[in-house]
């Protein structure tokens, strides 16, 4: 069988080998391509010598003819070439394509292995000057294969990105970038990210450059590149204050998020769906502290953020529980405050929150109602109208010290809003138990969707892709024992596996310890 690679640069093998010279003269390659791209792989013979030598004779085009079918059967097989009744047919199995395959990868959504494929544009370099109608024809596919590959890219990159892999997301990215320097899809994938992976600096820098090309020829970036750009401008990727901390402390490598890519998928899901179908829904995130349910929140917003969600966020802490109201107010401070379409909810519902916070008295000065709601009615109100705009996720991390009127008003969140675009998420902890947050994760399925996560500790494998990206100097074998040490003295806790290698790709302890911790047949107290 034969085989080429026509993504990139084009490579040929006959049965796993190179292929032989004769297979790789410039028309003898075209005749082969151009028969596998062909409606069921067939062509007259008029058509593929007037194709291929139409500067000749007819007499020396349908010589050429058969010499190049000669070559192909003689390495793809005798029945590789059928010929009848003036009609070539490449027969089944004897030659295949990149694209072929890609398509296939396509179609079960494989869009990793895709993107591997994709290599560059359709027989990048290759050109049969005297051969008109065939570079007409292969023009044509170029730009075929152009949007179909970085589509495939834009996709890889989506799904690399949606299970926090976004390093390796932004390079998936830039190469759907560099196959087609004008596509806003591919650069609005490496907007995305970059801000993701943490460099909102280098987005900006990458979108004016393209909008300088964009200008150069008498182009305008699409109002999608347009808003998406405007968020990132605005910051609305990492939570502030996450971002500033990395930011005042550059030691402070943010670590990559690892082992908990299906959580974060089965997260971002459920925030789809309900946007998809403009139903509410619950998502429960459970673990331990330490397990990393803030930073798998965090990884979630930051999508939401950057795909124009209106998201409000709040962190209960353990004085909340003897303050009414509390996590109600959290929230309307944390984002609410700042979501579009909030003006159209009634004054009364306004008026009570302004009421309680200055913020939303001095944005909202002419609210005022003598019979304001109480907190919770005056969160559905607001809620509804932000989510008329667009979706809406809100998100109460720690929601175990929740006071009791906040974890009693969820309920009527979701049930008087099931007809919005609205995604709740909670994160707690199992101890203090909350009957009102065990109520709610026994109706997810029964009276609305979501979905109730448990978080478990990382397991060795998962440590060990920690370790990798976080001392990327160690070898193999030193690796090994760090994460086997890791591993006994952080029973897989993200919070304290993450303090540890950091303490390792510092030295530990200012670099008291110079050799690679720990040493063979040591502990840490020996």
């Amino acid at each position: 069988m034969i085989l080429c690679r026509t993504l990139g640069p084009i490579e040929v093998s006959v049965d796993g080998s190179p292929a032989p010279p004769e297979l790789l003269w410039r028309k003898h390659l075209a005749l082969l391509v151009y028969l596998a791209r062909s409606p069921r792989r067939s062509r007259t013979r008029e058509h593929l010598s007037g194709m291929l030598w139409g500067d000749r004779t007819e007499a020396a085009a349908r010589h050429s003819l058969s010499e190049g079918l000669r070559v192909i059967r003689r390495h793809a097989g005798p029945e590789a070439v059928d010929i009848t009744v003036g009609q070539v047919r490449l027969a089944p199995g004897s030659v295949e394509l990149d694209v072929d395959r890609l398509e296939e990868l396509a179609g079960s959504e494989d869009w990793d292995a895709a993107a591997e494929l994709v290599a560059g544009e359709f027989l990048e370099g290759f050109a049969v000057p005297d051969a008109s109608e065939f570079e007409d024809w292969l023009a044509t596919e170029r730009e075929l294969w152009r949007r179909r590959g970085v589509e495939v890219l834009v996709r890889s990159a989506e799904g690399l990105a949606r299970t926090g892999r976004v390093e390796e997301a932004c390079g998936v990215a830039g190469r759907a970038l560099t196959i087609e320097p004008t596509s806003e899809s591919a650069l609005r994938s490496a907007l995305r990210c970059m801000v993701l992976a943490g460099d909102r600096t280098g987005a900006l820098e990458l979108f004016d450059r393209f909008h300088a090309r964009l200008g150069e020829l008498g182009l305008e970036a699409g109002e999608n590149t347009l808003q998406l750009v405007e968020r990132v401008r605005r910051g609305r990727g990492l939570h502030p204050e996450v971002q500033a901390a990395y930011i005042a402390d550059p030691s402070m490598v943010r670590p990559p998020l690892v082992g908990r890519e299906p959580e974060l998928e089965r997260l971002l899901e459920v925030a789809a769906r309900s946007a998809g179908t403009r139903r509410s829904a619950l998502v429960l995130l459970e673990g331990p502290s330490g397990l990393g349910k803030t930073r798998l929140l965090e990884e979630m917003l930051a999508f939401l953020r950057l795909d124009g969600t209106s998201v409000a966020a709040a962190r209960a802490v353990q004085a909340d529980r003897a303050e009414p109201w509390s996590g109600v107010l959290a929230l309307a401070r944390g984002g609410l405050i700042d979501a579009s379409g909030i003006g159209a909810a009634s004054p009364a519902a306004l008026a009570a929150f302004a009421e309680a916070l200055p913020e939303w008295a001095e944005r909202f000065p002419g609210a005022e109602a003598a019979d304001a709601p109480p907190l919770g009615r005056a969160l559905v109100e607001v809620l509804r109208a932000a989510a008329d705009d667009q979706p809406v996720t809100l998100v109460v991390d720690d929601a175990q010290w929740l006071d009791p009127d906040s974890a009693l008003a969820l309920g009527p969140v979701l049930r008087d809003l099931a007809s919005a675009p609205m995604t709740l998420v909670i994160a707690t902890a199992p101890h203090p138990s909350r009957p009102e947050l065990d109520e709610l994760r026994a109706r997810i399925g029964r009276d609305f969707d979501g979905d109730a996560v448990r978080l478990r500790a990382l397991d060795r494998a998962a440590l060990r892709g920690l370790a990798q990206r976080m001392l990327p100097g160690h070898d193999p074998v030193a690796l090994d024992r760090v994460v086997r040490r890791v591993a006994t003295d952080s029973a897989g806790v993200p919070l304290l596996a993450v303090e540890l290698l950091r303490a390792v790709a510092l030295g530990l302890d200012l670099g008291t310890i110079s050799a690679t911790w720990p040493e063979p047949l040591r502990t840490l107290d020996q």
